[in-house]
């Protein structure tokens, strides 16, 4: 790879050689004009390229060559011979349509089409059908394929201009990746083709999107320096940027610059800096805003406008002031039709203001502006929202009489108001009768009604709606199917969430590991081991691999039977399985074996876990378990583990020791601890020491009293002692040693 093609591409930003002036090139192609999309040709011409594809895809070549392709994974000599036959024959506009019929299926099929193709003898792609294979690549995020084309055009000599290098910088954008996307301008100026306005406004947009606001800034300067003057989409670009940012005020200034420089803006300009401010409800600027728009650049707000402030400030809940902009729009004569007042309507419904809501619903009707089914639906959750249920059914009646009939959308926000407040059984009788009612329950329906049986603990009932659910044709997603069966075996009845699960499974229902190991963790509850492991089991035959929960529920009820051998080569055919052991299976494998005092092997299962996944505080988690358990020889044993590093964690252990010591009357043993933190140049608590020494006191045949204040004396964190009385401790010191 050449040298400068290994430098980071964000460096191109600052190097003005690689957007050079404009010249050209015998490997340009015409490049799009500066308002369309850059990604793509003009319009007109797009249009009819279309067009002829379309014809070519009835045509009889095409469609005997997509039969044999669905038939790949059957091939065999003889079809591909005739899939090569076909493909000589074939015109290039005609291979195009192959290569947009496969795409439909997958973009991958028709990539691998379109490898196999070029494979072959006395056949070779034509410009047009690059094209096209890069056009389907750049709306996906198949950077390496396109890649791959261009690099495959570079070698066959095939025409290249800005349009194709922005399609794979495209494809690097959808991807992500900042820095390839980049360096395409550096493949660009190595093949000698000089950029236009449409693949810069590709990489300002790039730069843009990942964030890189200044960056994108000093990109179009650069821009202006080689030439390649910067058009209203540019600007657009950045003052989206910019807005995104919330830096409005560089946003209002980039529309001077725009002025100044002899690019006028349009309305999008200005539309995109209005909806941040309706965004942040700062109305007074958007009035000036209208206002320099109708000085500054002759554009006049219209009702495409008003409907824009109208909708973006209803969305973001600002009811009020959509409804300024409303009377205001009517003043001037503009029509808002039943979508905006829906909008205001809706947004009055969320706050919870719905006399405001049922003020602006009468004023349509008023001025004959008929209401819809969404306006109306919009009020009937509002008011199940703050729990009016008789408002909600009156505005039900209302709806019959000005001939608009409740959709599912309106029962259903009805059937949740009604479970909200626990009458879950009367949502049940409604949802039973829509049948008689001529509406038809949703999938969204039928989970409004089952959580909120769920909720008031009925689960039979809410067995039952999912039964009915099932037969109706829906599907539950493993999201509520595992809080059913949470719910089932928290009441102590795994057996039946297990029945319910393999019922849901039977019926088509996605199950997946999460679901298996929530019912095994009830039979694990209730103490029901057999039935968890036979499980277990099932979901090996299953082809559903449990996962590390999984192995951490079964190795705790393992270990809690007292089964540790069991428990050992479960986790040990956890690890064989390449699993990683998480914080909350040493806690589980170190409790269950300190339990049960087998210290031994949990010391050469922890070995085979931290060589997989490491835990530095493993051992001071076994020596605070031991403590609790009362096996206090053991863990003094077990000591040197966590002295070999001086950390707090391993302070706070010592100190857990050193008090189990001094609780049960040993404080020997606990001096013993605070001497070999002294050694390793760990300070332990001086309080707890002092305990020590006045036990020690106490005792007889014992080291002398207030000897570990005197370590602490010698290191300066006490007042030390008399000379005379130093040295006499030090000596009894070595007498006992």
């Amino acid at each position: 790879m050449p040298r400068h093609l290994t430098k980071s591409p964000l460096l191109l930003l600052h190097r003005p050689l690689l957007l050079q002036p404009r010249r050209f090139c015998s490997t340009a192609t015409s490049s799009p004009a500066a308002g369309e999309p850059i990604s793509s040709v003009s319009a007109g011409r797009e249009a009819s390229r279309d067009d002829d594809l379309a014809e070519e895809s009835r045509s009889r070549l095409v469609r005997d060559t997509c039969r044999l392709l669905e038939l790949r994974e059957s091939w065999s000599p003889k079809l591909e011979a005739q899939l090569r036959h076909l493909l000589r024959v074939m015109s290039p506009p005609q291979v195009r349509a192959v290569l947009r019929a496969q795409a439909r299926e997958d973009v991958r099929r028709a990539f691998e089409f379109f490898r196999w193709a070029d494979r072959q003898w006395r056949y070779r792609h034509a410009p047009e059908v690059f094209d096209e294979m890069l056009s389907l690549l750049s709306h996906t995020r198949l950077h390496d394929p396109a890649r791959r084309v261009m690099r495959l055009m570079i070698r066959r000599g095939v025409r290249r201009g800005p349009q194709q290098f922005a399609q794979l910088m495209l494809s690097y954008s959808r991807a992500g990746k900042l820095r390839s996307a980049m360096r395409v301008l550096q493949l660009m100026q190595k093949d000698g083709c000089a950029p236009d306005i449409s693949i810069c406004n590709m990489a300002v947009n790039v730069l843009v999107v990942a964030g890189r606001v200044d960056k994108a800034l000093d990109f179009s300067e650069r821009m202006c320096r080689v030439g390649v003057e910067p058009d209203v989409v540019t600007y657009n670009c950045l003052i989206k940027g910019l807005c995104g940012a919330r830096r409005v005020v560089d946003a209002l200034e980039m529309i001077n610059v725009m002025l100044q420089n002899g690019c006028p803006p349009d309305k999008i300009t200005y539309y995109t800096v209005m909806s941040f401010l309706c965004k942040e409800k700062r109305v007074e600027e958007i009035r000036g805003l209208l206002q320099r728009m109708r000085n500054d650049a002759g554009l006049f707000p219209d009702q495409v406008t008003y409907n824009m402030l109208i909708h973006v400030l209803a969305k973001h809940g600002h009811a009020d002031e959509a409804l300024e902009f409303l009377r205001e729009s009517e003043g001037k004569r503009f029509r808002v039709d039943e979508v905006g007042y829906s909008a205001i309507v809706h947004s009055f419904c969320l706050n919870g203001r719905m006399s405001a809501a049922k003020e602006i619903i009468g004023e349509m009707i008023s001025k004959g502006c008929r209401p819809d089914v969404v306006t109306y639906s919009a009020v009937v959750d509002g008011f199940c929202r703050i729990g009016e249920l008789d408002q909600a059914r009156k505005m039900m009646k209302h709806m019959y009489k000005n001939d608009c009939k409740p959709n599912t959308v309106t029962h259903t926000s009805l059937l949740n108001g009604l479970c909200k407040v626990g009458k879950t059984s009367e949502a049940w009788e409604l949802l039973n009768k829509s049948e008689e009612e001529w509406w038809t329950p949703s999938d969204i329906t039928y989970s409004v009604v089952m959580h909120g049986f769920r909720r008031e603990g009925k689960l039979k009932e809410s067995c039952d709606v999912v039964v009915q659910m099932l037969q109706k044709g829906f599907f539950l997603t493993t999201v509520e199917i595992n809080l059913l069966i949470h719910a089932l075996c928290k009441e102590g009845k795994p057996a039946e969430a297990k029945d319910f699960m393999e019922q849901c499974q039977s019926k088509g229902c996605t199950i997946n590991v999460v679901n298996f190991t929530t019912v095994i963790h009830g039979f694990s509850r209730q103490g029901d081991l057999e039935s968890a492991l036979s499980l277990l089991d099932d979901m090996y035959l299953s082809n559903r691999h449990p996962d590390v929960v999984t192995y951490t529920v079964v190795v705790d009820a393992l270990g809690k039977e007292g089964r540790l051998k069991e428990a050992t080569g479960l986790v040990e055919k956890m690890l064989n399985r390449g699993l990683l052991p998480t914080p909350v299976t040493y806690r589980t494998v170190i409790h269950r074996y300190c339990e049960k005092g087998n210290v031994e092997d949990l010391l050469n299962l922890l070995d085979k876990m931290l060589a997989r996944q490491e835990l530095k505080s493993a051992y001071n988690q076994v020596i605070e378990k031991l403590c609790a358990f009362g096996k206090l020889n053991e863990a003094y044993s077990l000591l040197h583990k966590i002295l070999r590093t001086t950390s707090v964690r391993d302070a706070q252990t010592c100190h857990i020791l050193m008090e189990s010591f001094l609780n049960r009357g040993l404080a020997l043993q606990s001096y013993n601890v605070a001497c070999r933190m002294f050694r390793r140049n760990l300070i332990p608590d001086v309080k707890l020491c002092q305990k020590v020494d006045n036990q020690l006191a106490s005792e007889k045949n014992k080291p002398a009293p207030r000897k570990l204040m005197v370590k602490f004396a010698e290191r300066g964190l006490l007042k030390p002692f008399n000379i005379q009385r130093r040295r006499a401790l030090n000596t009894e010191d070595r007498v006992m040693e």
